[in-house]
């Protein structure tokens, strides 16, 4: 199922997506409480069009984001980098989520060099602890589409990532989640980032270095993954900072981010001075 979070007045809500329609469920609380109760289904009509609704991210308060590096190999080349030999681990603050429709927003005085990221995000569904890979994707909840904003400036001048990615907005995900038991294989979808209307990345989840299955096993050898958790998978080749010349977004600019069997993340870009 497509499972989404919406605004209810000023209150989170959990919905089920068909079509152009959202079937609420009658649980009152967010994704993360919901998990911890169980996944209880029971809905409340009437369904609602979509249009007239104002999603969230599907998730908001993950205990982490764990983002994944150089998990493309011609993302790695065309920064001229060696394909790591483990996965390159780092962290985006959960403060930085927002949802589709929502905007990016940063200050001209804090970063001039902030680009796009299209990933496949990953939400952990149950707790995890030293897994092996064949037995990984049974700890999957669900899949929604992710960008990993980076202050490319902040990034390479930090000489570590983890300020340049976290700035407030910085981690789109949604339109909605899509759960493991609809999307069986994570490596068969064909991901693509859009700026403007241009495509700027496509690939497919097939060209990763480290696959879903082994991301989890791997990470969770070495810190426990909790319900909730959201795992960016890495992105392709195609961003704006390693190309002739560079691209970075501007005020005004959409940027969409669609992946196969899930849907399409917009967002506007605003830059505050």
């Amino acid at each position: 199922m497509k499972l989404a979070q919406f605004f209810h007045n000023t209150e989170l809500r959990l919905g089920i997506v068909k079509q152009e329609e959202l079937l609420p469920l009658s649980f009152a609380g967010d994704i993360h409480a919901w998990l911890a109760a169980g996944k209880p289904l029971s809905t409340t009509g009437p369904t609602l069009p979509l249009a007239q609704i104002k999603l969230a991210a599907p998730v908001n308060r993950p205990g982490k984001i764990i983002a994944i590096g150089l998990n493309y190999a011609e993302h790695a080349a065309e920064g001229k980098r060696d394909n790591p030999e483990n996965p390159l681990i780092f962290a985006k603050f959960p403060s930085s989520i927002i949802g589709p429709d929502a905007d990016i927003i940063w200050s001209s005085k804090i970063t001039k060099k902030v680009d796009f990221e299209a990933e496949l995000a990953v939400i952990i569904g149950e707790r995890t602890t030293s897994c092996q890979p064949e037995e990984a994707l049974s700890k999957v909840f669900g899949y929604t589409c992710g960008n990993d904003v980076s202050a490319r400036d902040l990034q390479f001048g930090d000489k570590q990532w983890v300020r340049g990615k976290s700035l407030d907005t910085f981690c789109p995900l949604g339109p909605w989640l899509i759960t493991a038991d609809e999307l069986k294989d994570p490596q068969k979808l064909a991901i693509q980032s859009r700026l403007n209307g241009n495509i700027m990345q496509k690939s497919n989840t097939n060209s990763m270095i480290f696959p879903v299955a082994e991301l989890i096993s791997f990470l969770s050898h070495h810190f426990t993954l909790e319900p909730g958790d959201v795992i960016m998978t890495g992105t392709p080749s195609g961003v704006g900072v390693f190309r002739e010349p560079p691209i970075f977004m501007q005020d005004g600019d959409v940027i969409e981010i669609e992946i196969e069997g899930i849907g399409t993340l917009k967002n506007r870009c605003r830059i505050k001075n």
